[in-house]
């Protein structure tokens, strides 16, 4: 386990339109038990055990999701649970987390991670965990985590990074950040790809709360003055009540990460999938036969490499190919594969109490 001084911050509270009907604005992704008897929630908390001590452990979302969440994690303290008052993006989410660790500890580390990504191999996550940690204490940077590319993505955000630093004592590498790079086009993104040295933005961040609020005070003072307005953890709520409303709308990304005076990458060498989409799910769930993924009551005749999730009723696919057919007790979803970013446009369709 790494330090007491360090705060780990689950960022929880994405819409999860995506994944509709199974999600809903109240229970999103990372609320759902799309790849085994886990949310993706508890096992990202659960993935931290034995690197960050329960106590020191939050999860940050927002009203509306609150009860789902305390549902999902029953294990980690109520008041460890944080609910912003309205959605202000990133930024105002890690100057709220970095408040909470600094009025626990005016020396503490801040970890920043989101809460729907799925990863398999805990002990070389909680490794680097422990490697960037490590190197953002030692070097004042900011420190992220990027992602070996797969293939050239355009739904990512980019890390282009530079020279190699001392690697970390459990042997990840480190290197110097040149730039973060928006979601590229498909001929930038081959490019990167070929290039060797960017990575995927994975989301996840270290931070001394010092270094935070040195780079806000630089670059959005509004955002430290928020930091620093914390001096006890219970006084969070009136915080919250008072100030947060008027922080700036704007990604962490944007508002320091692009403009730090020194960030450093470790580069992972853990599995990684964010589950984008509802086709995220073949690399989880063993196909059958005829190349189909499926949960729940389903069976097919002449069907092939379909997505099928059925939550109770039975779902029968006959002589279809590359279809995402999800049921649940309201709603029914027929979507073609190449479509599956396309389901959070059928949001202004729906009547308000299925969205």
């Amino acid at each position: 386990m790494i330090r007491e001084k360090t705060f780990a911050f689950v960022m929880a509270g994405g819409s999860g339109e995506r994944f509709w009907p199974m999600s809903r604005q109240s229970t999103p992704k990372h609320l759902l038990r799309l790849l085994d008897d886990q949310t993706l929630l508890e096992a990202t908390i659960r993935r931290l055990h034995g690197l960050i001590p329960l106590q020191n452990t939050f999860v940050l979302t927002n009203a509306a999701q609150l009860e789902a969440t305390w549902a999902a994690v029953p294990f980690l303290p109520r008041e460890n649970i944080i609910a912003e008052p309205l959605k202000r993006d990133t930024a105002p989410a890690c100057a709220l987390a970095t408040a909470i660790a600094r009025a626990n500890d005016p020396e503490a580390t801040c970890l920043v991670l989101p809460a729907d990504a799925m990863i398999h191999d805990a002990e070389k996550f909680c490794a680097q965990l422990s490697d960037a940690v490590n190197a953002a204490n030692e070097s004042g940077a900011i420190v992220t985590l990027g992602i070996p590319p797969l293939f050239p993505a355009t739904g990512y955000g980019y890390l282009e990074t530079l020279n190699e630093r001392p690697r970390g004592k459990n042997g990840s590498t480190v290197r110097s950040l040149a730039r973060f790079v928006e979601k590229p086009d498909l001929e930038k993104a081959t490019a990167y790809l070929e290039k060797g040295n960017f990575f995927w933005n994975s989301g996840i961040f270290v931070w001394r709360v010092s270094t935070f609020v040195e780079e806000a005070r630089r670059q959005l003072p509004a955002l430290a003055d928020f930091v620093e307005s914390l001096n006890s953890p219970s006084d969070l709520p009136a915080l919250l009540a008072q100030k947060f409303a008027s922080l700036p709308k704007i990604s962490v990304d944007y508002a320091i990460m692009e403009n730090a005076q020194e960030v450093l990458t470790v580069l992972a060498e853990f599995d990684w999938d964010d589950v984008g989409a509802w086709t995220a799910l073949p690399a989880h769930i063993v196909p059958d036969a005829d190349g189909n993924c499926i949960r729940g009551s389903v069976v097919g005749h002449d069907a092939h490499q379909n997505i099928a999730i059925s939550n109770g009723r039975l779902i029968a696919l006959c002589g279809v190919s590359d279809l995402v057919v999800v049921e649940t007790a309201d709603a029914i979803l027929v979507c073609a594969k190449s479509s599956v970013q396309e389901v959070k446009a059928l949001q202004p369709h729906l009547p308000q109490e299925l969205k």
